[in-house]
């Protein structure tokens, strides 16, 4: 019987890398509870559904509004599971997991801006676009922290964390 190598041990990362990660997840979990204030607070779907289906009986627009609810629940959990998976990566220093996670932030804060200045010039209430001020709020909260983690994951001081295991990953597909 052949026994297999002990996996070498994983090195711990950085503080901030450690941060980063664990404020990416609450910034994942925070936009998800947002999303899902504003999906089962107010009339929302119950107007948009009205509007679509005007024939609707009240157990349909009951059962559509339940299911719309579980889909909302379930995209969130989802999204919160990615943004684990992608800041754990980006935590045992994939550059990869680092790339994507700049990319989802950035853009997260792009659109955040974006919206926030169509509520501030009055173009969303123009069209008939309100905003709640508790989504308001977990919008910008949210931008805020991923701003943070974008900062802390590229500090000087953990660039090394993303080298090393770049170079462990090549030694070790060479050896294979």
């Amino acid at each position: 019987m052949t026994t297999r190598p002990a996996k070498p041990e994983r090195p711990q990362p950085p503080k901030l890398i450690d941060l980063a990660r664990w404020l990416w997840i609450g910034s994942a979990l925070l936009g998800s509870l947002g999303f899902m204030l504003e999906v089962t607070s107010g009339d929302m779907l119950l107007t948009e559904l009205r509007r679509a289906q005007p024939d609707l009986g009240q157990d349909e627009i009951d059962g559509a509004l339940s299911a719309a609810v579980l889909f909302s629940l379930l995209a969130c959990s989802l999204l919160v599971l990615v943004h684990a998976m992608i800041a754990n990566r980006m935590a045992r220093g994939r550059n990869w997991a680092r790339i994507v996670l700049t990319i989802l932030g950035g853009g997260g804060i792009l659109i955040g801006l974006m919206r926030l200045l169509l509520i501030v010039t009055g173009v969303a209430s123009a069209f008939g676009v309100g905003v709640s001020p508790v989504n308001l709020a977990f919008s910008l909260v949210t931008m805020v922290v991923d701003g943070a983690v974008l900062v802390l994951m590229f500090q000087p001081s953990v660039a090394g964390h993303f080298r090393a295991n770049a170079v462990g990953q090549q030694s070790t597909t060479r050896s294979s």
